[in-house]
């Protein structure tokens, strides 16, 4: 509107403009005060045009205002139902959406629930049953245990009789003598005095000088009753009866050694020494463990201490004495090989030589024979050069 205006004041001014062009142009020599009056006159109609034209302007605006004010309240009114109906169609939307959504979240939950159900009741099932099978492995495991302590107490009763205790110890020793030594290499129950009815129960036999035989005596001694009132006693913590168990242990172990040394070492049918055998390492362990213990056996009673594993190194190393033996008694028997060996290849030698020999001359007689061939072969070719002529040679009769 406000350029509609504009507009028309722009074309009032090219107007006057105009007009006051045309009354220069026709009164050309007419004075100026004439111009002016005329030009005052024709500004006054072109005011009053223009205050008739501003007046029928604002009338128009005004009924173009109130017609957009109309159109603006209808414009809101149309807006604000269209605002209603849209919110009231989203309502209807978003209550549709959220009833389908809870439809679908009640249908997972349930999906969800039923899964759970089914894998909890799956996996409480197959726990129950991991459960019942490990309690029956329990109860088997108990059943075990109590055969197990009945076994024990077997074995501590055993163990309790000194027959029964001394018999599982000469067991261990010969399964140890049986996994390293052969059996001609030890004998059981040996007599190596002559005429005494003293045996020992293990000997390994050792080769003499003069093709005589040396036995090693290895005895086994368990003093169980000292040794457990030593654990007892080491247990409890008392200091008082520690020192006096380790002093019956010590005391039984040198009654033994002393036995031993009487019975069964007599040289030259036995080493000077022998070798007792403790079958059980913590026994082993606490006799070695005493000071001066080991070395008074050694040196006053000539009797060596041994446990399963150091029995079993003394027995390798025994095993690797009899092997250089038997390889010492084997090495003239090589030397012997040696020297006829020897003489064969001399004699073999001198077959090579005669045979070269041999050669030598066959060699020479081929080389006459291919001189004489090759001495054949030229008189053979001065013959095919000659050009024979029949009725020239003496003695043949012609025709022939």
């Amino acid at each position: 509107m406000m350029i509609a205006v504009f507009i028309l004041v722009i074309l009032n001014i090219l107007a006057t403009v105009c007009i006051a062009l045309l009354l220069i142009r026709r009164t050309g020599g007419v004075d100026d005060q004439v111009i002016r009056e005329a030009v005052r006159s024709t500004h006054g109609e072109l005011r009053q045009d223009l205050s008739a034209q501003r007046s029928e302007l604002r009338q128009t605006l005004g009924q173009v205002r109130t017609e957009i004010d109309a159109k603006l309240g209808a414009m809101a009114d149309g807006n604000a139902r269209r605002h209603l109906q849209l919110q009231t169609l989203m309502q209807e939307q978003m209550d549709k959406l959220r009833a389908g959504n809870e439809a679908k979240l009640e249908q997972m939950r349930e999906t969800v629930d039923e899964k759970l159900q089914g894998t909890l009741e799956k996996r409480l099932g197959e726990s129950f049953e991991l459960v019942s099978k490990r309690l029956e492995m329990v109860q088997q495991g108990l059943g075990e245990m109590q055969s197990l302590a009945q076994d024990v107490g077997g074995l501590k009763r055993v163990l309790t009789n000194v027959k029964s205790r001394g018999t599982w110890g000469e067991v261990q020793l010969e399964r140890q003598l049986e996994d390293i030594l052969t059996r001609d290499q030890y004998e059981q129950n040996v007599a190596i005095v002559p005429g005494s009815r003293e045996a020992v129960e293990f000997a390994v036999i050792l080769p003499g000088r003069e093709d005589g035989t040396i036995y090693l005596p290895i005895d086994s001694k368990l003093p169980q009753e000292d040794y457990e009132r030593l654990l007892d006693a080491q247990e409890s913590g008392d200091k008082a009866a520690v020192e006096q168990a380790s002093r019956a242990l010590d005391k039984a172990i040198i009654e033994q050694a002393k036995l031993i040394s009487g019975k069964y070492i007599a040289p030259p049918h036995s080493t000077d020494f022998a070798i007792m055998y403790l079958p059980t390492e913590g026994l082993f362990a606490e006799v070695v463990r005493r000071p001066g213990l080991a070395s008074k056996l050694q040196t006053e009673h000539r009797v060596l201490v041994t446990g399963p594993t150091t029995l079993m190194s003394l027995l390798n190393s025994l095993q690797m004495g009899f092997r250089t033996l038997a390889i010492e008694k084997r090495s003239s028997e090589v030397w012997q090989v040696l020297a006829a060996a020897k003489d064969e290849f001399r004699k073999y030698g001198d077959v090579w030589d005669k045979l070269g020999k041999q050669l030598s001359a066959a060699q020479n007689t081929v080389q006459a024979a291919g001189t004489r061939t090759r001495a054949v072969e030229r008189t053979l070719r001065d013959v095919e050069s000659v050009n024979v002529e029949p009725t020239t040679l003496p003695g043949i009769m012609p025709g022939i």
